[in-house]
């Protein structure tokens, strides 16, 4: 259970055809099937639980609890090999949380996981924290590989106009060239660093470019750098600072109706399992604090 929610499948306050009165839903997803480096992202939904453990239930910038805040935790979607029919279930799983007007909050697994997400709340924009731009076609032959996801969602969610890709530092050839489509924007780490503006960094681009259209927030913690996430499959040096992906998470927060962290594993001492919980924290913080 993440600290501060209740239990979404005991909670049924409304009969036996009723759903609890959530505005938030944690979903489990530890699929762990194309990681390419380090795997262990199965761990992922339980670390971030436990790691959790320790915040305040009180946030003093939004004068919110997080336990007033009608989040609810569903439990993991127990993965298995069959990935298409994997994230098939995923999203229908996601989708009852939609109908029943929350938000998902999924914890990752790896990174393929977003699109059972993106299918389910069906946004117009696609904003995603990553190191990788994930726009490939397909990856050691495998299309449904974490490294294909932000292209499978562009190309395969009929509601998404845009990309926008932040913390993106590598990727192939093809992939940049992809990037260059007017679909996509990537917003690279050095783009964030704005030397004596505080905690306010991309913030204002993000918020005119978001404008009344309604978003999906995907936080791959690799976009961090690894000196604080260490505990991720594909580290990739020269990434952003914990309080950058605040500042996204924050931004974004009010205008996305779903959100994941995803492809925390168990090669730390828990630096990336607490620093996904945290940010899930500050969306929840945000978005109701914009409602």
């Amino acid at each position: 259970m993440f600290p501060g929610a209740a239990d979404y499948r005991r909670a049924d306050t409304h009969g036996p055809d009723r759903a609890p009165d959530a505005d938030f839903v944690v979903v489990g997803a530890p699929l762990d099937a194309s990681t390419t480096f380090q795997p262990g992202t199965r761990f992922g939904p339980r670390r971030i639980r436990t790691f959790s453990e320790s915040y305040d239930d009180y946030d003093n910038r939004t004068n919110h609890h997080f336990s007033e805040l009608r989040v609810f935790d569903d439990g993991d979607v127990r993965a298995w090999d069959d990935v298409p029919e994997y994230l098939e279930f995923l999203e229908s799983s996601i989708r009852e949380v939609v109908w029943d007007d929350a938000v998902p909050l999924v914890l990752g697994g790896e990174h393929t996981v977003s699109l059972a997400g993106a299918r389910a709340v069906e946004p117009e924009v696609f904003v995603c924290l990553d190191a990788h731009l994930d726009l490939r076609e397909e990856y050691d032959g495998n299309e449904l590989s974490h490294a294909c996801v932000t292209r499978h969602i562009l190309e395969s969610v009929d509601s998404v106009e845009e990309a926008i890709i932040i913390g993106a530092r590598t990727g192939s050839e093809e992939e940049w060239e992809r990037a260059e489509a007017d679909d996509v924007t990537v917003i690279r780490p050095e783009a964030l660093e704005r030397p004596g503006s505080g905690d306010e960094g991309v913030a204002p681009t993000l918020e005119s470019t978001l404008d009344g259209r309604d978003a999906y927030l995907s936080v791959d913690i690799d976009s961090a750098d690894p000196a604080y996430a260490p505990g991720t499959g594909t580290m990739e040096p020269f990434g952003l600072e914990p309080r950058e992906l605040r500042s996204v998470v924050r931004t974004v927060g009010p205008a996305a109706s779903g959100f994941d962290v995803v492809e925390v594993n168990d090669r730390d001492d828990g630096q990336a399992a607490a620093l996904a919980g945290k940010l899930l924290r500050e969306f929840v913080f945000s978005a109701a604090d914009g409602r």
